[in-house]
């Protein structure tokens, strides 16, 4: 009699698809709040996080009562009268000192500080300031309270990013540096990882444990040695120093030990057969690469052209030492900087110029993104 064999039960599986899906969600969510307060009013949010931007928030506010020359008399007294909220959201609170805002209930009356007379605050916003004396001064007097404010949400982030001077030329500039920046690499690279993984020559070993030992040099400290080599060599030559060229020339050496590295393992990772039948049938090393390598190599060029067009589009400090921060050169995350300000004081407009400079990026990602993963895995694994 046979054994019924027992079906295992696939908990590897569901523990593998659970830590996905929570990795998935570390990264989406701050995605997803980025998003949703770049939306949100300044004010509020300022009080609370972008989770609570759907529910009423109660925020701690200064308001300033009408102006003396307003008041009017009333059975002898003067008052003075309006409303904080103009009809949106209501008063839960309200004080007449600074350090306690919530000192009163909507309602109560109470007197202000030095017999300056009494101030009510009812819970839709009405005000009522009364005195036996007249109201001194030019501007009204500041009120205190506390309300509960529905969601607001606004477009103004966005439009005080996309309409500010000179975020267009930013933009272009940022591409004008971007896309050459981008296919420079891919070019050489593509040359060097043949010629590394299919042609034999003596110092090959050599040229490869240099090209790994880049991939470790950080950006910042090489990064004034080779402006001054640029400005040596451009000054011998005759060329600019705040020149598009220069920033090409420089994201080119800073992506092509990591280019080289993916593209070479790729490279001798191809069917050994197919470059054989090829020399047999008389190619040429050129041909070999132009008809068949690089066909072939889509997948890990889609891979570095994903990496080094994010890289570069994001970059901030290689722009600024290699161009300056002149009107006609800014790149688009250099004038998004300038919009905060010296002292950061529209930082509410940090999370529209988030989305804003991630919108190309995002578009070249999507665009590539079926061989992302494919020439990624086989640029780290394959070896020849």
């Amino acid at each position: 009699m046979a054994r019924v064999r027992r079906r295992r039960r696939p908990w590897g599986r569901y523990f593998v698809h659970a830590v996905v899906l929570l990795i998935v969600a570390v990264w989406t969510v701050p995605t997803l709040g980025i998003f949703v307060s770049s939306f949100r009013d300044r004010d509020q949010l300022a009080v609370s996080g972008w989770w609570t931007a759907l529910f009423t928030s109660e925020q701690n506010l200064i308001g300033r009562a009408d102006s003396p020359a307003n008041q009017v008399q009333e059975d002898g007294r003067y008052v003075i009268s309006g409303n904080l909220l103009d009809g949106v959201g209501s008063v839960t609170a309200f004080g007449v000192r600074i350090a306690n805002p919530t000192e009163f209930e909507p309602g109560i009356l109470a007197d202000l500080p030095a017999g300056a007379g009494t101030l009510t605050v009812s819970e839709d916003g009405a005000y009522r300031l009364t005195s036996d004396r007249p109201f001194e001064g030019t501007v009204g007097r500041r009120l205190y309270y506390t309300a509960a404010l529905p969601p607001q949400f606004t477009l103004e982030n966005y439009e005080n990013v996309l309409t500010s001077e000179g975020i267009g030329q930013s933009f272009l500039n940022s591409l004008t540096v971007t896309v050459p920046a981008t296919v420079i690499p891919i070019l050489i690279a593509a040359y060097a990882a043949y010629a590394l993984a299919w042609m034999r020559f003596p110092t090959r070993a050599i040229f490869l444990s240099i090209i790994v030992g880049l991939l470790v040099v950080p950006l910042q400290m090489s990064l004034i040695p080779l402006l001054r080599l640029y400005n040596e060599v451009g000054a011998f030559f005759g060329v600019p120093a705040k020149t598009y060229l220069g920033i090409w020339l420089a994201h080119t050496g800073f992506g092509l030990p990591l280019a080289v590295y993916l593209l070479r393992n790729y490279i001798a990772g191809l069917p050994l057969e197919i470059i054989e039948s090829a020399r047999i049938d008389g190619a040429t090393d050129f041909e070999i690469f132009v008809r068949i390598v690089l066909p072939l190599s889509v997948p890990a060029l889609a891979a570095f052209a994903i990496f080094q067009f994010l890289w570069v589009w994001n970059d901030l400090l290689v722009a600024i030492v290699f161009l300056g921060n002149s009107e006609d050169q800014l790149v688009l995350t250099g004038r998004l900087r300038e919009l905060l300000g010296s002292r950061g004081g529209d930082w509410e407009i940090l999370t529209a110029s988030a989305f804003v400079s991630m919108v190309l990026p995002l578009i070249v990602f999507f665009s590539l993104q079926r061989f992302f993963v494919r020439g990624l895995l086989a640029g780290s694994v394959k070896g020849g």
